[in-house]
């Protein structure tokens, strides 16, 4: 979670379970086995295939990410990022217009 800058309340919304579950998981406060759909839903909330933290806890999991192009991902998300930038732009420009004729 650290790693994704992603707070606890963000990830339990996003998981839909609550936090005091992602507090024992992050904190280890709490032994006790956890359900295959909390674990997919903690999986795909964290950007991981859905049997992710489930291969984990068996320990047939290790690095989830060797296959992730970083590089090529942060590309997409800087040019989706351009074009929003660019609408925002003439959505802003078309509104000023507008009101310099009222």
């Amino acid at each position: 979670m650290r790693q994704l800058r992603l707070p606890q309340w963000e990830l339990a919304e996003r998981a839909q379970v609550s936090q005091a579950i992602i507090r024992e998981l992050q904190y280890n406060t709490v032994e006790r086995r956890r359900h295959g759909r909390t674990l997919e839903a903690l999986s795909i909330a964290l950007e991981l295939p859905p049997g992710h933290l489930a291969g984990v806890l068996a320990g047939t999991n290790e690095d989830p990410t060797p296959n992730v192009d970083v590089g090529a991902r942060l590309e997409a998300m800087e040019k989706r990022l351009t074009a929003l930038t660019e609408r925002f732009d003439r959505i802003d420009s078309a509104l000023k217009d507008k009101w310099r004729r009222l």
